[in-house]
């Protein structure tokens, strides 16, 4: 076994050992890209159930009041 095939051990490396290293970025996330139409849609639709379920708990509400 040589000395780069020996593993690191990291409890050995202080702080200032690493400071010099550089961060390595394996890829770029792709930005999110929605087109206007399902980005409405999805609001509409979230507010639509919003406001279903408002209206389902207040129906019950008053069904179990009397």
């Amino acid at each position: 076994m040589s000395a780069t095939d020996a593993p690191i051990d990291d409890d050995l490396l202080g702080d200032e050992d690493l400071e010099g290293a550089d961060i390595v970025e394996w890829y770029e996330a792709r930005p999110v890209t929605v087109s206007t139409v399902v980005a409405t849609g999805s609001i509409v639709t979230a507010f639509a159930l919003g406001a279903l379920t408002a209206v389902g708990a207040l129906f019950l509400i008053g069904r179990l009041d009397d």
